[in-house]
């Protein structure tokens, strides 16, 4: 009898274990099997299809990487999709309606799945997390999905989130309970992190290169949780909570050292870029971007022969559901920085003001001054002045400097100081929307403050975004 009892019980729990996973491929479309061409690839890199996997996106590269564990227990990249649509600006998600696609660390879980979605499919990313909760910011039903097109999501090609659900769907179904998604506004590069040293996010951004430096160094997925409003990772500390204080942290020796290599490999390398006068800079886009496959460009894995749907340069999507086509046709506004002595001969469209730094550590102020308003003082002054470049297939960003007039070219050391605060607090960075770049410790340099471009007017909906079913408007 008590055998029988522990029969039925075992099946009466596989059955739930199949209903529960029956939720997230209750259709066609949730239950398509994984591409016979991403089969191959698994099987040429020695992956199953049922191991775990981790996710990256990067924004201003308009890229998606999805990642499976191999034998050896370390991630290796399977693919990378190029990312169709995302809204707003490179930087965080702060409240609702901002159309801001968010960034940071995310756990998605097979409640997260939606093969009902309006946008073909999709997977909720999980925000507002205790990071974001911390920081009092809101926002609901923000996801990845098909439909190529964003109000605060990141979108990909129907055929792109048809092939990522299903990896993830036999992840889930291989026993894998969640899996991370790690959201950056650009690939954690030397070669970023100095061009964008004075952007008012830059401390925010540095903590999330700790996590991209712990999972770049081991290959595995790091342990995410937050202290002091700011995420830590691979902390074996108990007791952590986002609003308290970090107490010193126990991080595995082995880990610890591999990560710290890492980051003083990366240091030295920006220190050089700065000795080369990298300029700092600030991209500044309409309403979002896309790859540039989808407009002839070359497709993410191309250099390395590698293409996500082998027998097209391109996926398959239908260019009239892409959202704000209008922005798209701008392209990004790659505002530079310059403190050197050189006169800038264009016409300057937008004025900034200069003003001396303060004796103590620079701090970051908020601008709220209308976008059409010159700012100016009556000894200095800074311009930002387009520079033509010719239409490309790419879109690559156009440029534009802004020259503090009266000051003089920093050292070397100097220009490592403006980037000595790598492991600040993201408290450090403003809550402000407004283009905010902070002046180096040296008094040399005063902070240049650039007004803001007039938001996207908010496009109408005729759907509510909280409305069950959607994948994520706002």
């Amino acid at each position: 009898m008590l055998k029988q009892l522990v029969f039925f019980a075992g099946l009466g729990l596989a059955l739930a274990g199949c209903q529960e996973n029956s939720k997230f491929a209750s259709n066609a479309k949730a239950r398509a099997p994984i591409p016979p061409e991403t089969l191959a690839q698994m099987r040429e890199k020695g992956l199953q299809p049922s191991a775990p996997i981790l996710i990256r996106s990067f924004k201003k590269e308009a890229e998606l990487e999805v990642w499976k564990r191999g034998n050896d227990g370390r991630y290796a990249l399977l693919k990378t999709y190029p990312i169709c649509r995302w809204s707003g600006q490179l930087g965080p998600k702060k409240r609702e309606g901002d159309r801001q696609a968010p960034e940071g660390f995310y756990t998605i879980t097979p409640a997260s799945m939606n093969p009902n979605s309006s946008y073909y499919l999709s997977f909720d990313m999980g925000y507002p997390n205790a990071f974001d909760r911390a920081h009092g910011r809101t926002g609901s039903h923000l996801m990845v999905h098909g439909a190529c097109s964003s109000a605060g999501c990141y979108s990909m090609t129907d055929e792109q989130i048809a092939e990522i659900y299903a990896i993830g769907r036999e992840a889930f179904n291989g026993g894998q309970r969640k899996f991370q998604y790690q959201a950056y506004p650009f690939r954690m590069t030397p070669e970023n992190m100095a061009k964008h040293r004075l952007d008012p996010d830059i401390a925010f951004w540095r903590n999330l290169k700790e996590g991209s430096d712990h999972f770049e160094a081991t290959r595995q997925e790091p342990q995410v949780s937050v202290c002091g409003k700011r995420y830590v990772f691979n902390a074996r500390n108990s007791g952590l909570t986002p609003s308290g204080a970090c107490p010193a942290l126990d991080i595995d020796s082995g880990v610890r050292d591999a990560v710290a290599a890492k980051q003083q490999a990366d240091e030295a390398k920006i220190a050089d870029l700065l000795s080369k006068g990298t300029p700092a800079v600030r991209v500044v886009y309409s309403d979002g971007g896309q790859h540039p496959v989808y407009r002839g460009g070359r497709h993410p894995e191309s250099a390395a022969g590698l293409l996500a749907f082998s027998s097209r340069r391109a996926p398959n999507f239908d260019s009239g559901m892409v959202s704000r086509p209008d922005a798209l046709a701008q392209a990004p506004q790659e505002i530079v920085l310059h403190d050197g002595k050189e006169q800038v001969a264009q016409k300057p469209v937008t004025q900034v003001a200069a003003t001396p730094p303060a004796p103590a550590a620079a701090t970051v102020a908020a601008v709220t001054a209308p976008a059409a308003t010159p700012v100016a003082t009556p000894t200095e002054t800074a311009a930002v002045v387009p520079v033509a470049r010719p239409a490309t297939a790419d879109a690559q960003p156009t440029t534009a400097v802004a020259q503090a007039g009266g000051a003089t070219s920093p050292s070397l050391l100097n220009r490592v100081m403006s980037f000595s605060g790598m492991w600040s607090k993201p408290d450090a960075a403003p809550a402000a929307d407004a283009i905010v770049t902070a002046a180096t410790p040296a008094p040399e340099l005063a902070p240049v403050l650039v007004a803001p471009p007039q938001p996207p007017t908010r496009p109408a909906s005729s759907t509510s975004s909280a409305a069950p079913g959607l994948s994520g408007l706002w």
